[in-house]
């Protein structure tokens, strides 16, 4: 049977994963790339290096983020977040990759009982010479089906 997810089964699915994946369209075509993420309230954080994929959001701002928990080919369970690129800038970025690492800290903690030390990792790449680019997902519509037996 196929179910359509209500909003809360949606941001259930997001706050409890942390890798998801990016479609966005550069030059005309479609491309779909696995990303790291944290969901938090109305709003998915994400950073990257610039490049290929940062290009194209700041080209075309309109982009989704897909979730999946898949068990079975017959029991899953998918949610695609659609909404707007933005760019954060020094210090509102700063802040929100704290926010990212803290969150997929304890996403990781409650998912895969592991605890990680990424803060330090996470600030360093904010004040490198090649800083990361911090960027949220500006939700506007959640949709998700879920299938099982």
């Amino acid at each position: 049977m196929i179910k359509i997810l209500n909003i809360e089964e949606c941001e259930l699915i997001l706050s409890r994963n942390y890798i998801g994946h990016l479609a966005y369209v550069y030059q005309g075509k479609p491309f779909v790339v696995p990303i790291t993420y944290f969901y938090s309230t109305d709003r998915i954080i994400c950073y990257s290096g610039d490049g290929h994929k940062i290009n194209a959001l700041r080209q075309h701002k309109s982009v989704a983020l897909e979730v999946s928990e898949i068990n079975t080919i017959t029991n899953w369970k998918s949610v695609v977040a659609h909404g707007d690129f933005i760019e954060l800038e020094r210090s509102s970025a700063k802040a929100l990759l704290h926010e990212f690492s803290l969150g997929v800290k304890d996403v990781i903690l409650r998912k895969e009982l592991r605890d990680l030390d990424f803060i330090s990792e996470f600030s360093a790449k904010i004040d490198a010479e090649e800083t990361a680019v911090v960027f949220v997902i500006d939700i506007t519509e959640l949709t998700g089906k879920l299938r099982h037996d």
